[in-house]
């Protein structure tokens, strides 16, 4: 990109989505975040980005793009100061949870052209999954580049209405956390039925993560590698019989991410 790529927000996401620019070559970036890393502070130092302060220090009169990375209980309150970016016609790019384009419209104005992306946290090791939506008024090149400044993370889909994009943030944004909450219940689990919390713990994160990489290599459905690890009458049936009983796992998961999806509509 020959215009600089703007970058609001050098935390985790965005720090993720950072690295893997620098990775990719993508271009001269410009971040502004007021507390850098000391990682951070050490790429300006190389000058393999621009370093400021506050979003009034960009001097550039043309960005390619500008990438939101704030929280939304921040960009609710410094999307106005943000809205000069807009007007100069970079394409802006929010990670923020539940804030909806209405009020990125309001405060960068009508014609700014506006894409909404939801990643993950496995985008920090370049194995996350990106859900888009293309507001009004962004074009197919808009969306192209979104799609190769967000696959910096990792894979991307995009949604053809924005009010699923809460529905990818209840299924893939909060998703890591589920998981990592069922290597912790398995274990316990191992724990309560004798085995030393060091033993279970190992085991339970080497299955998990076991499994997932198993799931991305393997172009078989979830459904039939499950049905490959279980034998008629054996163990797995077990307590599959258990995690699939009508209130079993996928009732409590359906349940969980309604609500996921519930809050995300709230925080609008």
């Amino acid at each position: 990109m020959s215009a600089p790529l703007l970058l609001i927000g050098a935390g985790r996401m965005g720090g993720a989505l950072l690295k893997g620019w620098i990775a990719r070559k993508t271009g001269p970036v410009i971040v502004v975040e007021p507390k850098p890393s000391s990682e951070l502070r050490r790429l300006a130092t190389r000058k393999a980005v621009t370093l400021v302060d506050a979003p009034s220090q960009v001097k550039a009169k043309k960005l390619s793009a500008c990438v939101v990375a704030l929280k939304p209980q921040i960009l609710k309150n410094e999307a106005p100061v943000l809205a000069g970016f807009a007007r100069s016609g970079a394409l802006m790019i929010s990670i923020a949870a539940g804030t909806h384009t209405k009020s990125l419209f309001q405060a960068w104005g009508a014609k700014a052209r506006i894409v909404r992306a939801m990643p993950n946290t496995p985008g920090a090791i370049g194995r996350g999954i990106t859900g888009l939506f293309a507001a009004r008024g962004t074009t197919a090149a808009d969306k192209r580049k979104a799609t190769a400044l967000l696959s910096a993370l990792g894979q991307t889909v995009w949604v053809a209405k924005e009010d699923l994009i809460d529905a990818v943030t209840a299924l893939s944004g909060s998703g890591p956390a589920y998981l990592f909450l069922m290597a912790e219940a398995m274990t316990e689990a191992g724990i309560a039925e004798g085995l030393p919390r060091d033993q279970a713990e190992k085991l339970a994160r080497a299955t998990v993560a076991g499994a997932g990489a198993l799931l991305t290599a393997d172009k078989s459905s979830a459904s039939a590698l499950r049905a490959a690890v279980t034998s008629p009458g054996g163990t797995t049936e077990a307590a599959l019989k258990i995690l699939m009983a009508a209130d079993g796992l996928t009732a409590l998961m359906k349940r969980a991410i309604h609500a996921a999806r519930k809050r995300a509509e709230e925080l609008r």
